[in-house]
């Protein structure tokens, strides 16, 4: 029947109330029914922000950068123009992922399964036997339900599929349910899987075209939104698998950030300095494998380490960070993570919900002072 016509769902809904047994009541409605711009556009209204409610248009400022998403499927385009074995798969989200590019340029490599994670991995796992090098782009939060087909049809099977999982970390305004806080805990215990996350748009492309490289199950995540504005490469190169990098040299304390979280890192250490205190930053790119080498040898010559994500705590980036100093024996350096606790994070702006959370600059510049027991500037105890 028809959802708009509330007179007859209503008296449809009364009369099933009387009958027995199972029963299915199908209820057909049409997307943006009753405002004509929402009618005419529906993949727009579906998620919009602030528009003329006389007019439908988007009232959208300018964005200072290209989003992640869109030098994602940059890059996927230029990569798939050399190698005609890439092929593209989206679950219902072409739009939201960057793919409706990809599918006008090469609507024979591209695949749209709906609204079904579980099959659009179980479809590129096979793929990949065939030959094929298979990107599944899906959101952090959708990707939860093709956990099973994840481990088994691709990692257990050790299946070159790339997965490039959009709005990993604080997403915002998309709401609660959104927020891609859980992929590095739920993914980090996969076997064959490495998993990184670009410090910006820049990284992001030659992480694709690495992982397109390394011929194993891969994990990108990145965040929503608009990237930092950095020049981007023509030429895309392959990073060396399990490499972090140095970002600032410093002495006692050590800020090993994790994709988004670099950047503020970044800027708390060029406020310490300031204060007099030199922090190292390490843009550390892979969660696994990590750099074990390089994590164990800073904690071997600093006296503190903070490690930074855009992840729940548990399982997640720290853990692995905690772990690998555990299993060297290193156990005379003090470590604090920065995270999310244990708790869903509510609808807010990403700026609002990293500063509440204590991942803004600010915030780690905080932490780093208290660790090392300085104060606004002051030595404790001395002040």
């Amino acid at each position: 029947i028809s959802g708009h016509r509330f007179d007859h769902l209503l008296e449809n809904m009364g009369n099933l109330r009387k009958l027995q047994g199972p029963i299915l009541l199908h209820v057909l409605t049409s997307k943006g029914k009753g405002y004509r711009p929402a009618e005419q556009d529906p993949i727009t209204f579906h998620g919009t922000g602030p528009f003329d409610v006389a007019s439908g248009t988007q009232l959208k400022t300018e964005a200072p950068a290209p989003s992640y998403t869109k030098v994602f499927a940059s890059a996927l385009l230029k990569l798939a123009r050399e190698d005609e074995r890439i092929v593209a798969i989206t679950a219902g989200m072409p739009s939201g992922t960057g793919l409706d590019a990809f599918s006008r340029e090469f609507p024979d490599r591209f695949f749209d399964v709906g609204i079904a994670e579980q099959h659009a991995i179980t479809f590129a796992a096979g793929m990949a036997t065939g030959g094929m090098n298979p990107v599944t782009a899906i959101y952090s939060t959708f990707l939860q339900r093709g956990y099973d087909q994840m481990l088994l049809d691709v990692c257990y099977q050790k299946l070159p599929v790339v997965f490039v999982i959009d709005r990993a970390g604080i997403v915002g305004e998309d709401g609660a349910t959104h927020n891609g806080l859980f992929d590095l805990s739920f993914l980090r215990c996969i076997p064959h899987l490495v998993i990184m996350a670009p410090r910006d748009e820049n990284e992001l492309q030659h992480m694709l075209k690495s992982a397109l490289h390394y011929e194993c199950p891969v994990a990108i995540r990145y965040p929503r939104g608009s990237g930092l504005g950095v020049k981007l490469d023509e030429e895309l190169r392959i990073i060396e698998l399990g490499k972090a990098e140095v970002m600032r040299d410093g002495r006692g304390l050590a800020l090993l950030p994790i994709g988004a979280s670099v950047y503020p890192a970044m800027e708390a250490a060029d406020r310490l300095a300031r204060e007099g205190i030199d922090a190292c930053v390490v843009n550390c790119r892979f969660v696994k494998p990590l750099d074990t080498d390089l994590v164990c040898g800073l904690a071997r010559s600093h006296k503190h380490i903070i490690t930074i994500e855009e992840n729940v705590l548990a399982g997640g980036f720290g853990s692995a960070v905690l772990e690998a100093l555990g299993e060297q024996g290193i156990n005379d350096i003090a470590v604090r993570r920065l995270g999310i606790n244990d708790r869903f994070v509510e609808h807010g702006s990403q700026a609002i919900i990293r500063t509440k959370y204590r991942l803004d600059a600010d915030s780690i510049a905080a932490a780093a002072r208290e660790m090392v027991g300085v104060r606004q500037g002051i030595i404790a105890g001395k002040g």
